[in-house]
């Protein structure tokens, strides 16, 4: 906690892209103070394209999840729902509430559906979101996935990691990402969306496809109403 406010510490990985607004690397999305640490060692590519184990990457993001709490974060979160397998030895390693993916709300809202209706995931790409990273976020190993790397910006950007993006065209990557998981899985009654840079277009997609939309931004939302004051 700093100065009487609770504070969410934001493990990132090294990019360059632009963060929007929306984006959980702009500071104007969070309504609350956030603070924000970059994880060098881990981009885009290693941790998406590559998914390099665990024991490659986890030290640094503990370094970076003791520093955070050093500094007075009372809850951690990180910028890729890639990152759900992280989620234990993170809580551990930092002795504070972590919600290391958004994909840790797909069992929860598929409790919300009605009978017979699923929670669908949108990825930035869909190739490497496998059985483990669904299984520690509590997922099932069948839940219905869509990635957007069909479209023409979204994941080209992203996963690139560059320079500079187009808003329209990525919200048009989302919404023909959204439409094509339902034609292929009309099960699907609310999208969960994996990737951290996606909730800029969260509005535009649920208006799109009629269904119910969560991202990081809800998940933190929720997650940092729950801390207590004084906690840390």
């Amino acid at each position: 906690m700093i100065d009487g406010e609770i504070v969410i510490g934001i493990l990132m990985l090294k990019t360059r892209f632009p963060r929007i607004p929306g984006d959980i690397g702009n500071p104007v999305t969070w309504p609350f103070p956030v603070r924000f640490k970059t994880v060098d060692a881990a981009n885009p590519t290693n941790v998406v394209t590559e998914g390099l184990s665990d024991a490659r990457l986890l030290p640094a993001f503990l370094a970076a999840a003791r520093e955070l709490v050093g500094e007075g974060c009372d809850g951690l979160t990180t910028s890729c729902g890639f990152l759900a397998p992280f989620q234990d030895e993170l809580a551990r390693a930092s002795g504070v509430p972590v919600a290391a993916s958004s994909l840790m709300q797909v069992p929860l809202v598929e409790r919300l559906l009605p009978p017979g209706r699923r929670a669908g995931v949108l990825t930035v790409r869909a190739a490497s979101l496998t059985a483990r990273h669904l299984a520690a976020a509590g997922a099932r190993a069948d839940t219905p996935v869509m990635g957007t790397e069909g479209g023409t910006e979204l994941t080209r950007v992203l996963l690139g990691d560059l320079p500079e993006l187009d808003p329209a065209k990525a919200e048009a990557d989302m919404i023909e990402a959204g439409r094509a998981l339902i034609a292929r899985h009309p099960e699907v009654g609310a999208i969960v969306l994996e990737c951290t840079n996606m909730p800029p277009y969260a509005a535009a997609l649920a208006r799109a496809v009629g269904l119910p939309v969560y991202d990081i931004v809800s998940l933190i939302g929720w997650f940092r109403a729950g801390l207590p004051k004084g906690s840390h």
